[in-house]
């Protein structure tokens, strides 16, 4: 889809716009399975490229407020508001830069202060969890992306935890970690399909 990106490059604007012009000429239908795949890969492929950069700043080939420039600037492509004309589309789309929102927080504590080490992956999801339904979505993101920074450390996340989840802001985060760890145990997953 895209040519090489330039050496240095983690993930460009053009990258992320192949995926939602290509998810604007498909027929988006949740239930089927190509359809969910192709969101997953969006998500995972944002997910491999921020694991790149902590691969990166933990291997010593960029500095620490290198690392955070690279994944504000990837933030800023996924997280901005994307132009659909399709409602449904637009909902699915926002549903994965809600995933994503963690990984970035995530990634970004984990450059700055290393894992986070007062519980496990499941005491931090159980308390964002609790704290999501006493409506304090800020300190549910925070759990979450110290969940995030164990992950990032190799800690597993267990399937089961996310499963037992409400619906909500907290599953929806989980999600986007779970696409982390992906990322993290095998960075070269997804590569853009050629049409």
């Amino acid at each position: 889809m895209s040519e090489s990106d330039p050496p240095g490059t983690f993930y460009t604007e053009e990258r992320w716009q192949n995926w939602i012009e290509r998810i604007d000429e498909e027929e988006i239908d949740p239930e089927d399975e190509d359809s969910a795949r192709l969101l997953l890969n969006l998500q995972d492929d944002t997910a491999i490229a921020v694991a790149k950069i902590i691969t990166a700043h933990e291997d010593g080939h960029i500095d620490e407020e290198e690392a955070r420039e690279k994944l504000a600037d990837i933030r800023e492509i996924v997280l901005s508001e994307v132009q659909l004309d399709d409602e449904e589309k637009l909902m699915l789309v926002d549903g994965v830069q809600t995933s994503l929102v963690c990984v970035f927080y995530a990634a970004e504590e984990y450059v700055a202060g290393g894992v986070a080490d007062d519980g496990s992956i499941e005491e931090y999801v159980r308390a964002a969890a609790d704290a999501e339904a006493e409506e304090d979505p800020d300190t549910a993101l925070g759990y979450c992306a110290q969940a995030g920074t164990r992950i990032i450390d190799g800690e597993e996340l267990s399937m089961e935890l996310a499963e037992d989840l409400e619906f909500g802001l907290v599953a929806e985060w989980v999600n986007g970690l779970d696409s982390l760890q992906t990322a993290m145990s095998d960075p070269e997953v997804v590569e853009e399909d050629e049409d």
